[in-house]
C-alpha cells in the first residue's frame, strides 16, 4: 500500500477512560479516531482483522502491581490480535503477510522497529490454522493451557484432571490435551449445552454443570472423581476452587490460571478456605503466566497444529463482529454468554 493510501485511512480506536468499579460500563471507554501513519525505517503498519477478548483484560484495567503494567487512562485498550501487514519498511515482514501480536482495540497499528519485539509480533501460517484458531488453540489461550498443564501440572497417563471454565478458550485446550496425554478428564462448565459439547465434541470423560443447583460441583466431583483429583486447572477461583481442594490426592498439582469469579468484585478477593488440604496432601498450588514461556511458543504451536491437523484437537470460537461492539462484547466473558473462545472480528481477512 502506498503512503498516500495510508494517509487516507482512518483508525478507529477504543481507549480506557476510567478505572472500572465492578463490571466495566460504557462510560469507562472512549471512542477516538486518527489518521493512519506511515511506518518509519524498520517499522510496519498492520490492519487488524480479529482481536482476542480474554478475562485477563479485566485485570489489566486495574491500577496496581501485577505481572504486567496496567493500561493507562487514555491509552488504547490492550488486546492480542491477528492481522495483515499493509505497509512495511522491515525486511522481516512483507506486505500481505498475516501476523499476530499486541494490536490493541483499534483498526490499524503502526509499530516502530523497537516496538515490534515488545508487541510480540510474529508471522502466522494460515495453513496450520485459521485466523480465529491463531487466537485460540494456536494463540495465547492455547499457550496458557499447554504450558500450564504440561510444565506446571506435569500430567501422567491415568491421572484425573479437572478443569474449570471447560468450554472456554483455555479450558477446551487443557481438557483435550490432557486426554491426548492419557488422563481422565472432568470439566466444569455453566449450562447443559456447554457440558454436552465438552463431553460429546471434545471427548472429556464427564462435565459438571455448576449452574444446575447448590452443591452441584461438590456432588459432581464425588461422582466423577471417585479416586480423587490429581491435577486441577483453575480458571475461576471462588467456591469451585474450595470444592476441588476437598477432593485432591496426595501430591496433587493445582494450576492457578485465573479467577474470573473474582475479577469484578468490589470487595476483597476471596481466597481458598480449604488451603490446608495442600498441607495434608503434600500438594502444590502454582500460578501460570503465559508470557514466561514466550521463547517456547513455537514448540507448543507445532505440536498442537499437528493435533488439529489429525483431528485430535478441536477449536471452537465465538465470533462477534464490529470494533464498536467491544464494550458490550467484553461483558459476555463475565456473564458466561460466550461459548468457546471469544473473538472480536474487526475486518474481513
Amino acid at each position: 500500500m502506498t503512503t498516500s493510501n495510508l494517509s487516507s485511512l482512518t483508525n478507529h480506536q477504543i481507549r480506557l477512560s476510567a478505572r472500572p468499579v465492578g463490571l466495566p460500563k460504557t462510560t469507562d471507554w472512549s471512542h477516538t479516531s486518527e489518521a493512519v501513519s506511515e511506518p518509519a525505517e524498520g517499522g510496519v503498519t498492520l490492519k487488524t482483522l480479529a482481536l482476542s477478548l480474554d478475562p485477563a483484560m479485566r485485570g489489566w484495567m486495574n491500577e496496581g502491581k501485577s505481572y504486567i503494567a496496567p493500561v493507562g487512562i487514555g491509552e488504547v485498550m490492550r488486546a492480542g490480535g491477528v492481522g495483515k501487514v499493509i505497509a512495511s519498511k522491515n525486511p522481516q515482514f512483507a506486505v500481505g503477510e498475516h501476523v499476530s501480536g499486541g494490536f490493541g482495540v483499534q483498526e490499524y497499528i503502526t509499530l516502530a522497529a523497537d516496538e515490534i519485539k515488545r508487541s510480540g509480533l510474529v508471522k502466522i501460517d494460515l495453513r496450520a490454522g485459521s485466523l480465529t484458531q491463531w487466537l485460540n488453540v494456536l494463540g495465547m489461550p492455547g499457550m496458557t493451557g499447554y504450558f500450564g498443564l504440561m510444565d506446571v501440572g506435569m500430567p501422567q497417563a491415568g491421572e484425573t484432571v479437572v478443569v474449570s471454565g471447560a468450554a472456554g478458550a483455555v479450558g477446551q485446550t487443557v481438557g483435550q490435551l490432557a486426554k491426548i496425554k492419557g488422563c481422565r478428564v472432568v470439566g466444569i462448565a455453566g449450562g447443559a449445552a456447554k457440558c454436552e459439547w465438552v463431553v460429546k465434541e471434545l471427548g472429556f470423560d464427564a462435565c459438571i454443570d455448576y449452574k444446575s443447583g447448590p452443591g452441584a460441583v461438590r456432588a459432581g466431583l464425588k461422582e466423577h472423581c471417585p479416586k480423587g483429583v490429581d491435577i486441577y486447572f483453575d480458571n475461576v477461583g471462588g467456591d469451585i476452587l474450595d470444592d476441588v481442594l476437598a477432593r485432591i490426592n496426595r501430591k496433587a498439582r493445582i494450576i492457578i490460571c485465573g479467577a474470573i469469579s473474582q475479577y469484578n468484585n468490589t470487595t476483597a478477593v476471596q481466597g481458598p478456605k480449604n488451603y490446608l488440604s495442600l498441607l495434608v496432601n503434600r500438594a502444590r498450588m502454582e500460578g501460570i503466566v503465559v508470557f514466561d514461556y514466550a521463547d517456547r511458543y513455537h514448540l507448543a504451536i507445532a505440536e498442537m497444529a499437528g493435533y488439529i491437523r489429525d483431528g485430535r484437537m478441536k477449536s471452537k470460537e465465538d465470533v462477534v463482529e464490529g470494533l464498536q461492539t467491544f464494550p458490550e462484547t467484553l461483558l459476555k466473558l463475565f456473564n458466561g454468554e460466550n461459548f468457546g473462545k471469544l473473538v472480536l472480528e474487526v475486518a474481513k481477512g
